[in-house]
């Protein structure tokens, strides 16, 4: 599905990443670990398109979307990747629902359709009750369900999570990487992610360990 080689990227005279090779499958959970500055976020960042690399090669189903313009690009990654980060970044004037609607608006969908849509997956996240408030009215963990929604709207190929669970207490981190697992389950969802939660790493398909901007080490889980 996602293939990537000789990755290689600099901010100045800093190598940040250097030369990184990686296959993610279709419905494949990746976490991806490592010590802060080994690039984890950069490399998460190459992959789904909000930066690009310096050389290498991001091919997605065999189309190397890293030779796309910016124009492509944008319209190739709001329609098959979905983003989760650390902090929601929901809009603070908007409900809920408006939030998880934006992706499918910006895409030009049909407004129905992508309410009806939202709402589905607003509700299949326990959030029913909470379409209509706005995310100061809504606790942590239902804020980022509400950016798992946002996420899923435009029902994505592959999600790219930074530190999901890195802003939530225990039970709500918990409950947010149940979610993932679910969604996997269901939807056979594909889920990269950077996390430094231990249970969430161990979880995964497979473990990727970063080090100085390479992966020195894959475990797949038993």
């Amino acid at each position: 599905m996602l293939t990537v080689s000789n990755i290689h990227k600099k901010y100045g005279s800093l190598e940040v990443l250097k030369g990184i090779d990686l296959t993610i499958q279709a419905g494949e959970v990746v976490s991806i670990v490592g010590a802060s500055g080994a690039g984890k976020s950069t490399l998460l960042h190459i992959l789904g398109t909000l930066d690009t690399a310096d050389s290498g090669d991001v091919l997605f189903d065999g189309n190397n979307i890293a030779k796309m313009n910016s124009t492509d690009m944008a319209r190739f990654r709001n329609r098959h990747i979905g983003f989760i980060f650390q902090f929601h970044n929901l809009l603070p004037e908007f409900s809920a629902l408006e939030n998880a609607c934006l992706p499918g608006f910006l895409a030009g969908r049909p407004e129905k359709e992508v309410k009806q849509q939202a709402e589905e997956l607003l509700k299949m996240l326990n959030l029913s009750h909470r379409l209509h408030h706005k995310p100061s009215e809504l606790s942590g963990g239902e804020q980022q369900r509400t950016a798992v929604a946002r996420a899923l709207v435009n029902s994505p190929r592959i999600i790219f999570a930074d530190e999901p669970s890195g802003n939530l207490d225990s039970q709500n981190a918990q409950e947010l990487h149940d979610i993932f697992f679910r969604l996997r389950q269901e939807f056979n969802q594909t889920f990269v992610i950077v996390t430094h939660n231990e249970q969430l790493a161990s979880m995964a398909d497979r473990t990727l360990v970063m080090k100085d901007g390479m992966i020195v080490q894959e475990s797949p889980i038993a």
